[in-house]
């Protein structure tokens, strides 16, 4: 699928045809986007930039001179956009190709930040007048949907510090939990430093107009504050994880007291048993009910040593 933005009678028209390239001004071009498209259009739009748009494989490395390129000709950029799951986040890689004042994006999946800078400037083409604009808004797009992902990410810990504090299902599953958040935590902000980056290596362009220089600025302010957040929720969630482990040691702990103060108990009482189990002639022995006798001194053994721990506090 291949978007065509292109400048008409003062306004912004939308083609979806391949072939119209051919008929239309590379100035009057703002934005081809190209979702999962054909070869054809794929082609066609290398035909009309006269540049080679880089490939998925090349979007998806991390190395920076990969991410970020510069030549006489255009300026190649790639970062990754994070897609929210149900339990787990994945990254789509973005290709960003700016020739002159058009800007051509290669993506395989469809993302929110595109549709709806799409709608925003066939509604305000004025705020549009070139690919430059277009890439500091699809930034700026993806920087408020990285903040509204930390956010729900807040909340989310909150909940689980609220959990801990009322220990409610404090178990393996739980301690699991936590570490799939700090694993979402961390990719978060991997994806907002990419960004970061990406931005940096743009202002040191020459070829960027110097009006979106204060933007680029407050994205990089932006930026900062979120990359301070998640740090802020990542100690946040070690914390957590640690009390986690702590409750659990705690209650496993508890367990090994108690069948150690069962095996104590019944150590004196084991003996007594033991001792009058044997296969020989012992005092008292030949009186009718001198199992009574044993019986009852091995209750008081074990009521004995009951209060010699509680006196002692062990109990």
């Amino acid at each position: 699928m291949i978007d065509i933005f292109y400048k008409y009678n003062g306004k912004l028209a939308l083609s979806q045809t391949e072939s119209d390239l051919a008929t239309l001004r590379r100035e009057d071009v703002v934005w081809i986007d190209l979702f999962a498209p054909e070869s054809a259009q794929k082609r066609a739009a290398e035909a009309f930039l006269g540049v080679e748009i880089q490939s998925r494989a090349t979007a998806e490395e991390i190395e920076s001179s990969s991410r970020f390129k510069e030549t006489d000709a255009a300026i190649f950029a790639n970062t990754n956009f994070l897609m929210p799951g149900p339990e787990e986040y994945s990254m789509e890689a973005v290709s960003f190709t700016l020739v002159g004042g058009t800007i051509t994006t290669l993506r395989d999946v469809p993302l929110r930040s595109f549709t709806e800078l799409q709608r925003k400037m066939m509604a305000m083409p004025h705020l549009f007048p070139n690919g430059y604009w277009v890439f500091a808004s699809i930034l700026d797009q993806r920087v408020d949907l990285d903040a509204d992902m930390i956010e729900l990410m807040s909340k989310e810990i909150a909940q689980y510090s609220k959990r801990i504090n009322q220990q409610e299902d404090i178990n393996e599953d739980f301690l699991l939990d936590i570490n799939q958040l700090q694993e979402n935590t961390m990719m978060v902000r991997e994806n907002i430093v990419d960004k970061q980056r990406l931005i940096t290596n743009l202002t040191k362009s020459d070829k960027y107009p110097p009006e979106l220089e204060a933007r680029f600025n407050t994205l990089q302010q932006d930026i900062a504050s979120l990359i301070n957040h998640t740090n802020f929720s990542f100690e946040r969630l070690e914390y957590l994880q640690d009390t986690v482990v702590g409750l659990i040691n705690l209650e496993q702990n508890k367990i090994m007291k108690m069948f150690t103060l069962i095996s104590l108990l019944l150590m004196p009482p084991t003996l007594v048993a033991s001792f009058y189990g044997m296969n020989v002639n012992l005092p008292g022995m030949q009186f009718r009910f001198a199992w009574l006798a044993i019986l009852g001194f091995m209750v008081l053994l074990i009521v004995g040593v009951i209060f010699i721990f509680k006196r002692r506090k062990m109990m």
